[in-house]
């Protein structure tokens, strides 16, 4: 049995416990002992973060050779064009090598909170939404897919690591779940009942 946490990890927050420049936290939002990210997000990257304070279950879901699909929703700059998602969908170079097909398609802006800073309309008139589902987790990996295909991320958040998704939790928010068996679960219900809201101090 395993307690695994979910948190809407904020925008420019550290995926980590402490931080000597005092910036934010997880430590802000989650006021549990001797639990661990399985995996990070960017300090500049919203969404899913998953922690628990089991070593195997942060193996199964972080290590690459398991696979787990990551969705991203990604707000780009300019209009996201078929080529663009075609070269997205085939596997493009990166400077550390060739990426793994994803899976890409234009959405409609996701319902979820605006960012704060919001981004400046004036400076980006002109955005789109691309959802990206890949099963690697290289250094800023789809912030430099969509540079390389000409649509620039201004604004990216994890959606799901697997089965576990980030709806309904709002930034700041965390739910948690037992898991009894060694597989993980399906997706929950529409609308789980929601962790309390932990506010930076």
């Amino acid at each position: 049995m395993s307690r695994l946490y979910l948190l809407h990890k904020p925008y420019r927050v550290l995926s980590q416990f402490r931080d000597d420049q005092g910036r934010a936290t997880l430590g802000d939002y989650l006021h549990v002992k001797d639990i661990y990210p399985a995996g990070r997000l960017d300090y500049d990257s919203e969404g899913l973060l998953l922690l628990t304070d089991d070593g195997a279950l942060i193996h199964r879901i972080a290590h690459p050779r398991h696979k787990q699909p990551k969705t991203y929703w990604a707000q780009v700059e300019g209009h996201i064009n078929d080529a663009a998602l075609q070269a997205l969908r085939q596997g493009i170079t990166l400077t550390d090598g060739p990426t793994r097909p994803a899976k890409a398609q234009r959405i409609a802006p996701p319902a979820i909170a605006q960012r704060t800073p919001p981004i400046d309309p004036k400076r980006h008139p002109r955005t789109s939404w691309l959802e990206l589902i890949i099963s690697e987790g290289r250094n800023r990996q789809v912030r430099r897919m969509t540079a390389h295909v000409g649509l620039p991320t201004l604004r990216l958040i994890r959606a799901a690591v697997g089965p576990w998704w980030l709806d309904p939790l709002a930034p700041g928010e965390w739910r948690s779940e037992t898991l009894h068996a060694p597989r993980p679960p399906s997706r929950p219900a529409k609308s789980p009942g929601r962790g309390r809201r932990r506010k930076p101090r």
